[in-house]
């Protein structure tokens, strides 16, 4: 079932087109990355699909719904979450505060206290910590707290933008395993953005690769990375 689909979708800033007729679907439960070089278009995306900025052309579905051009408040209704570039936690408040704004649309108490409750499962760091202030976290803490914030909003799907930045192997080893467990424990759908192919490679799923703006290949992660193919297409020249 599909949950997810971009059609031609083109998005511009001022004068620059920065993602140009990008098309793709996503099923419900799968894991796409979407990996290229600095400047290819992946935040953009991400930010077209959860409302940050409007395409001038092409459309966006969510489900059974026209998502492009709806504000992020409508779309996060439906179900997205998206985790952004950088984590922004907010330092002051406490790790529960943090955690309860993500729920801050649903009127559902008792099934916040649950996802509550499930967060501090899966991270029993955070619930160890929950009244101290969030900006004491390192960067990784930091990442699953965001992680655990955009569960809290209740979503099918959740976008990801570069989860690996600035973060030791290790850690980014913890980070993964967390989000294919509730993958497959929620049956949740992952967009993830990286900026290297190596993760995909390790975690398996489709991929599709930017440049330029636009979507330049597509296919599963591991075939894709077993030849040349990959790299002719991320730095632009032709196999000889």
């Amino acid at each position: 079932m599909t949950l997810l689909a971009v059609q031609d979708v083109t998005v511009r800033y001022g004068r620059l087109t920065a993602l140009r007729n990008a098309s793709f679907t996503i099923g419900q439960g799968e894991t796409i990355f979407v990996t290229g070089p600095n400047g290819a278009g992946k935040s953009t995306l991400l930010k077209a699909i959860a409302g940050v900025v409007t395409p001038v052309g092409g459309d966006i579905r969510f489900g059974d719904r026209s998502i492009a051009g709806s504000v992020p408040e409508d779309i996060a209704r439906l179900g997205f979450s998206m985790v952004p570039e950088g984590r922004h936690v907010f330092a002051t408040l406490t790790i529960e505060e943090n955690l309860r704004l993500g729920a801050g649309m649903r009127a559902d108490k008792a099934a916040v206290a649950a996802d509550l409750a499930h967060c501090y499962q899966i991270f029993p760091m955070l619930r160890d910590r929950k009244e101290s202030p969030a900006g004491i976290l390192s960067g990784g803490q930091q990442q699953m707290l965001v992680i655990a914030r955009a569960l809290m909003a209740g979503p099918r799907l959740i976008a990801i933008d570069e989860p690996s930045l600035g973060l030791a192997p290790k850690i980014i080893d913890q980070v993964y395993e967390v989000l294919l467990q509730l993958r497959d424990e929620r049956g949740l759908t992952l967009l993830i953005v990286e900026q290297s192919s190596t993760r995909a490679l390790l975690t398996g799923g489709r991929m599709l690769l930017m440049r330029s703006g636009e979507i330049v290949m597509e296919g599963d992660a591991r075939e894709l990375l077993r030849g040349d193919a990959l790299k002719q297409a991320y730095f632009g020249y032709g196999g000889h």
